[in-house]
């Protein structure tokens, strides 16, 4: 639920979506739980990495050895500069290197992996997202992707969809419905064994958080 992708906007919901937001993800999504999630998802990567979603930098700490440089597609200007403390302890290069998810500014197959964390759920256009992160991941390199979207149980996603406005307009155009596994397979990657649960908590938080960890593979 990082973030909205689709450009300005004016009035109070991008005052709120440019202000608030940023905050909100930071408190929400840097628990104990998402932290090992996030950990988890970071296994394996190496090499010349693409973070699309970067936001304040969460998964910075995670980042194994083996990762020789970081470049991060982040709109969020608040985003990017609450995560210069953690830039600047990092042990690797962090650039900026577009805001638009949906149009990376890079050369085809340039990456040895990229790395998605609570993004397809915000991106306007996520199967396009998806299709560019195919683009800039050279054959053989992987996508690990950490999202939450659509429940298994058709109670939790029948309010997933009542409460979807709601989400869009509070969250920066967060979706609760969408299948991140359905849109990775469908921009043409190979996609390995799925964690799918419910992070703990009470049963009323449920359509928030079903989550979909997995490592995706460009052919």
């Amino acid at each position: 639920m990082d973030r909205d992708y689709g450009g300005p906007v004016a009035g109070i919901g991008g005052w709120w979506e440019r202000h608030v937001v940023p905050r909100l993800v930071e408190n929400a999504l840097g628990s104990g739980d998402v932290r090992r999630e996030r950990a988890a998802v970071c296994e394996g990567l190496s090499g010349r990495v693409l973070e699309v979603g970067f936001g304040s930098g969460l998964n910075l700490s995670h980042l194994p050895a083996g990762v020789t440089s970081l470049d991060a597609v982040e709109p969020s200007d608040l985003g990017w500069s609450m995560s210069a403390p953690r830039r600047d302890a990092a042990r690797l290069p962090v650039a900026r290197v577009g805001l638009d998810g949906q149009h990376l500014d890079v050369e085809d197959a340039s990456y040895d992996a990229v790395l998605c964390t609570f993004s397809l759920c915000t991106i306007p256009d996520a199967a396009l997202a998806a299709r560019e992160m195919a683009r800039a991941v050279r054959p053989g390199g992987t996508v690990h992707v950490l999202e939450h979207g659509a429940s298994p149980d058709p109670r939790v996603r029948r309010w997933q969809a009542r409460l979807d406005p709601v989400e869009r307009a509070v969250a920066g155009g967060c979706h609760l419905t969408r299948d991140p596994v359905a849109l990775v397979r469908a921009a043409g990657l190979e996609v390995g064994p799925v964690t799918q649960r419910y992070l703990p908590g009470p049963a009323v938080s449920r359509p928030w958080t079903y989550g979909y960890r997995f490592v995706a593979r460009r052919p």
